[in-house]
């Protein structure tokens, strides 16, 4: 035994005493704010490391602007100037649909007359909200223009936000029709003759409204067929699941609940041409 070999004893004791093997350093990020920070990031791609730590420290997580850069840098997405290169025709269509109305006619013909009844709609094209007008028997350029009117009534002060109508070229549609839109600042843009997909969001919506309702169901005369829509309508703007929504409704009129295994009750809508669930407290 050398005496370098009890001074190399004494420096590993005095190492195994100082050292903390448990000691981790500075603790890890959390794996939900690392999800957000991924998720505002591919979202917004404008937004740099300090406007997601703002938008972070809303939600109430407290974390520093290197720390973004340094979950960003893991994840390999690039730095905001790199990524707000372009726009992609998703966010691009999406955009525009916020400002855009459609509307349309559909008839319906009564049971018992053979009275053919026309319904007047507009929908919201990015939520796919309804809004049904009026229902007659004889839709001329007057009558239209009323509803024109009736419409912007409706929207109130949220008119302002839509800038275009889109319509196709009925006769029903006269130039006062569009005079009364274009007060607003709402261009109307009619469809090329003939191309009635050019307008396909109303026509979804009229195919949607046969197939659940009128199609599986005798309407005895205008009073019955206004009862019908009505109820439909408030259906498929609440409570009806849509595939463009991610399966939301345009306007849910409750919250979606959490999971669980309480009992779920029906709702019939119509004599139960519709079901409708929620949970049996609610």
């Amino acid at each position: 035994m050398t005496p370098g070999t009890v001074l190399r004893w004494h420096r590993r004791l005095v190492a195994r005493k100082w050292t903390y093997p448990n000691r981790a350093g500075r603790p890890p990020v959390d794996d939900a704010v690392v999800g957000l920070i991924a998720l505002m990031a591919r979202e917004n791609t404008a937004w740099g490391y300090r406007r997601i730590q703002g938008e972070l420290l809303k939600l109430g997580h407290r974390v520093a602007a290197s720390t973004v850069r340094r979950v960003l840098k893991c994840l390999r997405i690039p730095p905001a100037p790199t990524r707000n290169t372009d726009i992609s025709w998703r966010r691009f269509l999406r955009a525009q649909a916020t400002s855009m109305l459609a509307c349309d006619f559909f008839h319906i013909d009564c049971a018992v007359t053979l009275k053919r009844v026309y319904v007047f709609f507009v929908m919201e094209v990015a939520t796919r909200y309804v809004h049904v007008l009026g229902i007659t028997t004889n839709p001329d350029g007057t009558w239209t223009t009323q509803q024109a009117r009736n419409l912007l009534m409706d929207l109130g002060g949220q008119a302002a936000d839509f800038r275009f109508l889109i319509r196709d070229r009925a006769g029903q549609f006269t130039a006062s029709f569009d005079a009364v839109l274009a007060d607003t600042s709402i261009q109307v843009v009619k469809i090329p003759p003939r191309s009635p997909r050019a307008n396909c969001h109303a026509e979804r919506f009229v195919g949607t409204v046969r197939r659940e309702v009128t199609d599986r169901l005798l309407v005895i005369n205008e009073s019955h067929l206004r009862s019908v829509l009505d109820r439909y309508v408030a259906h498929y703007n609440h409570r009806r699941p849509h595939q463009a929504r991610q399966l939301t409704p345009p306007r849910p009129d409750h919250a979606i609940p959490q999971p669980n295994l309480t009992p779920v009750r029906r709702r019939s809508i119509l004599g139960g041409l519709i079901n409708e669930y929620e949970p049996a407290a609610a």
